[in-house]
């Protein structure tokens, strides 16, 4: 593991995947990888070959997108689907477990890979007024993707099942790349509100591109926040609700939110990027991870498609009805 100052554990891809890597220093990221996962939920990655010229040319779209006028963002808000792709209004989305709206807005992007493309995917929607949009998040998709795949590889390594169980499976998954605006926080908020409450992520792993500002903090096993530094160079990334329950809860889906700044000026911008398998995918728990974690199933038999459509009404992205 690398030492930097960050707060949760911080892992090299390199030791994994390229030209360096051993069958020894593999092991170990696997190991590693499992391990921060099992404990804590959270992980930092560094050498992931995202590249940082593309992480800022985004950043830069994304702003000129949200400095659009109100009028101009909400002809790209389609309400057939369900917030998966375009843009999301502020205020649109609240926690599972909140009914208190988050204090931002964002837009989606599906996969931009065509020749893997499911067809129960809904096409992309570009802004037109930003052309340089569609180009470099069509490439931090690719290159994000990418990476997920070997981390998706390594998980399944150390759950000892077939090397390629979930990569097959994430190369026509849902995956979602999420632009977030966090406005400043205005005075007539509602006091509750946060920028996201606490709340854990729907999919398999999701992989965190460095936020312009701090913000993100995890519920530890001591049931204390504990802030994730923003670095560069380092993407964080975490276990979600499906990787938990095919684990039986063995890969910890963990708590965690966005809180408000200290100064009313402050904005933020964050790019998730949601990994997903195809909505036909078996959530149940895997047998091995049964008798590891006590012998008793603790998570339902479903798929991976019927979890999210539970999920997006849970969060006020789909209709309850």
């Amino acid at each position: 593991m690398a030492m930097t100052a960050q707060t949760i554990p911080v892992l090299d891809l390199k030791d994994f995947v390229g030209d360096v890597a051993t069958a020894q220093t593999s092991k170990v990221f696997v190991q590693s990888m499992g391990t921060a996962l099992c404990e804590l939920g959270f992980f930092a990655l560094i050498n992931h070959g995202i590249e940082q010229r593309i992480i800022n040319a985004a950043y830069g779209a994304a702003e000129a997108f949200f400095a659009l006028p109100e009028d101009s963002k909400t002809q790209y808000e389609i309400a057939e689907l369900n917030g998966q792709r375009g843009f999301t209004r502020f205020g649109k989305e609240h926690a599972k477990d909140s009914q208190t709206p988050d204090l931002k807005e964002f837009w989606h992007v599906g996969r931009v890979n065509t020749t893997h493309i499911a067809s129960s995917q809904p096409d992309n929607v570009w802004p037109r007024e930003v052309p340089q949009f569609q180009p470099v998040m069509s490439t931090l998709f690719q290159q994000l993707e990418t990476c997920a795949s070997y981390l998706m590889e390594a998980c399944a390594q150390y759950l000892q099942q077939p090397q390629r169980l979930f990569t097959e499976q994430v190369a026509e998954g849902h995956t979602i790349l999420r632009i977030i605006h966090y406005p400043p926080v205005s005075a007539d908020a509602t006091p509750t509100s946060q920028r996201a409450a606490p709340h854990e992520d729907i999919n398999l792993i999701t992989l965190l591109c460095e936020a312009t500002t701090p913000g993100l903090e995890l519920l530890s096993p001591k049931g204390e926040w504990l802030p994730i530094q923003t670095l560069p160079g380092q993407i964080i990334v975490d276990t979600g609700d499906m990787l938990q329950s095919l684990s039986n809860g063995l890969l910890k889906s963990t708590t965690h939110r966005v809180v408000n700044p200290n100064s009313s000026r402050d904005r933020r911008f964050s790019m998730p990027f949601f990994v997903h398998p195809r909505p036909d995918f078996d959530l149940t728990p895997l047998s091995s991870c049964i008798t590891q974690t006590g012998g008793t199933q603790l998570f339902p038999s479903q798929t991976a498609g019927q979890y999210l459509q539970q999920r997006l009404k849970e969060i006020g992205l789909a209709s309850a009805t």
